[in-house]
């Protein structure tokens, strides 16, 4: 059963006070849910609850894609062995068939001998043998009627599956290109957001390095939304680096680029971040040469 998902644009604005409001991931659960319960649609589970990352929305398409290829082959497969049982069968019985006519021109010409001698006798077992010789025919009529009606099945068989391949197919392309003209949709909205809100496509930038760096959604939130500074103590990660640093009392902000203003730029202690991170890094190659050439100056000579 496809799964299709709605898409709904809510207003960001606070009309009152004249403020853009930020809708956390809760807000957004919510809304999803209060959608889905609208418009009677099946709710898809947080990732928090699957354990699982969503999918990009062409890894999406691929993995459906390869799901239903698989279901299709299976299909074929069973419908393959079924056609290989049957003309297996149909060996067989061509087999019996022509064991069972050469038992049948024996008889004739022992029939043709048994009439003369009968005629000489006037033995009885020439009706017998008659009777016999019409129930061989009518069971060779039979099976005849079997063949045909056995290759007639497996030609539906073919027409039904390959009638069921090209459905298939048709309602996978129509959901593809749903999902296509919703994409181009959305992104159509997404340049016009960018276009009317100049500083959203950083401020998303922003919201990827904090969240990168190790901070929380409150403190993500106090950074970009409230526009606030926060202090913190423990350990930031540095993706450029691959390590963590620690950090104490320190002072983080979301900042304009002094030399961009249409930049932003995180800070710490009113540094950049990134050269924070850069000193940080010289500092522990420094205190590791050093420990390196310890043991070498305390050897000294042996005697």
């Amino acid at each position: 059963k496809p799964n299709y998902h709605a898409h709904i644009v809510f207003d960001w604005m606070n009309h009152d006070t004249g403020k853009s409001r930020k809708l956390n991931d809760e807000d957004m659960a919510a809304m999803q849910t209060l959608a889905s319960d609208i418009l009677m649609m099946e709710r898809g589970q947080s990732k928090n609850v699957t354990g699982k990352e969503h999918l990009e929305r062409n890894d999406f398409i691929i993995e459906k894609q390869k799901a239903e290829l698989q279901r299709i082959e299976a299909i074929k497969r069973h419908k393959e062995q079924q056609v290989n049982l049957a003309e297996q069968e149909l060996r067989q019985v061509k087999s019996e068939i022509r064991t069972d006519k050469l038992k049948s021109v024996a008889t004739d010409a022992a029939t043709v001998i048994a009439s003369g001698v009968g005629s000489l006798f006037g033995s009885g077992k020439m009706k017998k043998l008659e009777q016999s010789n019409d129930e061989l025919r009518q069971e060779i009529a039979k099976r005849d009627k079997g063949i045909d009606d056995l290759k007639a099945q497996m030609q539906r068989m073919q027409e039904q599956h390959g009638k069921q391949i090209r459905n298939l197919q048709g309602i996978h392309n129509q959901e593809l290109e749903a999902k296509d003209k919703e994409i181009s949709r959305l992104n159509t909205l997404f340049e016009k957001a960018f276009k009317w809100f100049p500083m959203l496509r950083e401020m998303l930038r922003m919201e990827k390095l904090c969240a990168a760096i190790g901070f929380t959604k409150e403190m993500i939130e106090s950074l970009l939304t409230k526009k606030e500074a926060i202090r913190c103590n423990g350990r930031i990660y540095s993706e450029e680096h691959r390590r963590k640093f620690d950090i104490k009392n320190d002072i983080f902000k979301v900042e304009k680029n002094p030399t961009d203003d249409s930049k932003l730029i995180l800070t710490i202690n009113k540094q950049s971040i990134d050269e924070w991170f850069k000193e940080q890094w010289n500092k522990l190659r420094q205190s590791l040469r050093q420990s390196a050439e310890e043991p070498r100056k305390n050897r000294g000579f042996k005697l």
